[in-house]
């Protein structure tokens, strides 16, 4: 294209000067120089076009093969190619940047899977095995390069990759023999699916929780046997001092009579402790089935002879759930209520809303409010006069047994606390 855009005005001027009155030495010079400059503007119009054309291949096969650092010359914004190469440039940068900090990502994401206390697995879709983290390697006691290839069920976990994805199994491996968090996800790699298997040991954690729950049981039954033995013993050593004397005092008898009605009423007292520890440990599973929330409100409100609740009808709506312990749920929490109300005179107010997938059923009460939550749902704890201290944690066990949630607080509007269930529909 360069020597066809030259030849039209070079072929006229050879033309009109061979065919012209001139000496053969003009013409011959002139032929030369003519013929010269026009091959030689030709081909200085391709190497214009083809080196930066080069160049830009150049470039592109770099970012091809993953060297982001080659830079094209020339680059700038007065002509096309020069465009061209500035924005080649810029893809380089910011290629370069983004590998950068992939290969950041995925040193942390090494790091983190090496020192993470979890089996992590990764097997291809003929379940054979593709990744495996230290945790792992500890808990088949083998090290990767064995591990590498082999198939899931010779690794002894074909059973991980089938049933439920989140579960919690039993199982004895090489490196550690317990109970284990079990999570199966998916994920692809080059287009081909893969299984995510996570591992978490649950035995350290169980025991754990297990030592401090028997602590905290501990020291309620001590407290409490403690408050019922110690006085049991004392008056028990004085009436033994007493029926020692010789001659008994006149009055013995009474203090006998005294004394043995404070051992009867502090066992007793004692007696009805263990009762509801057993009522709280025995809760059964709730049997499910439709249950009216109007009819259910308006029932436990009935049971209450003081007629201080006041009940804001909310939607008609069925929840599924076991009447029996929801009543006894609702029925302490009006109960509690109703007391907190005794001395203010204020009122009760039940009432119910959809929130959601969820019902959201309140009580209100005008009361003086709690002073502190942080025990409120400890077993045996109560700041009434009489009280078991386990309504609450009773209503709490229900809620959740039904999928749902209990809490306390203080109102946000007006003095008093506002209870807040919330239970599935």
């Amino acid at each position: 294209m360069a020597l066809a855009a030259g030849l039209p005005g070079s072929a006229a001027a050879l033309i009109l000067m061979w065919t012209g009155d001139y000496t053969p030495k003009v013409q011959w010079t002139l032929t030369v120089m003519i013929a010269g400059a026009w091959l030689g503007f030709a081909f200085g119009v391709k190497q214009r076009v083809v080196f930066p054309l080069q160049t830009l291949s150049n470039l592109l096969a770099a970012l091809r093969e993953g060297d982001y650092s080659i830079r094209g010359r020339r680059a700038r914004y007065d002509d096309a190619l020069g465009e061209v190469m500035v924005e080649v440039n810029a893809l380089g940068t910011t290629l370069r940047e983004q590998r950068l900090g992939a290969l950041e990502a995925t040193n942390l994401l090494r790091t983190v899977m090496a020192e993470i206390d979890v089996a992590i697995f990764a097997f291809d879709q003929e379940r054979r095995l593709r990744l495996v983290n230290r945790a792992g390697e500890r808990l088949l006691a083998q090290p990767f390069e064995r591990l590498l290839g082999r198939a899931a069920g010779d690794l002894g976990l074909s059973e991980c990759l089938e049933g439920e994805p989140v579960r919690t199994w039993q199982r004895a491996f090489p490196g550690g023999v317990g109970r284990w968090g079990l999570r199966r996800g998916a994920f692809r790699e080059h287009g081909r699916p893969h299984h995510l298997l996570v591992l978490t040991d649950l035995s350290k954690a169980l025991r754990e929780e297990e030592r401090q729950a028997w602590q905290r049981l501990l020291r309620v039954l001590g407290h409490e046997l403690n408050n019922s033995l110690a006085p049991i013993r004392s008056i028990a050593g004085s009436l033994a001092s007493l029926l020692a004397r010789d001659p008994l005092p006149p009055d013995w008898q009474a203090d006998m009579s005294s004394g043995l009605s404070v051992i009867a009423g502090r066992s007793e007292s004692l007696s009805r402790f263990m009762d509801a520890y057993a009522k709280l440990a025995r809760l059964p599973q709730p049997r499910f089935e439709p249950v009216e929330v109007d009819s259910w409100v308006r029932q436990a409100v009935s049971l209450d002879p003081r007629d201080k609740v006041k009940i804001l009808p909310g939607p008609a709506v069925r929840i599924p759930g076991d009447r029996d312990q929801l009543d006894q749920l609702l029925i302490n929490l009006l109960r509690n209520a109703i007391d907190a109300v005794e001395e203010t005179g204020g009122t009760v107010t039940v009432g119910w809303r959809r929130n959601g997938p969820d019902l959201e059923l309140w009580v209100d009460d005008e009361g003086p409010g709690l002073s502190g939550t942080a025990n409120l749902f400890v077993p045996f704890f109560t700041t009434k006069p009489g009280g078991s201290g386990i309504g609450l944690v009773l209503s709490r066990q229900i809620a959740e047994a039904h999928g749902g949630s209990l809490t306390l607080e203080n109102r946000r509007e007006g003095r008093g606390c506002e209870a807040k269930l919330r239970l599935p529909l």
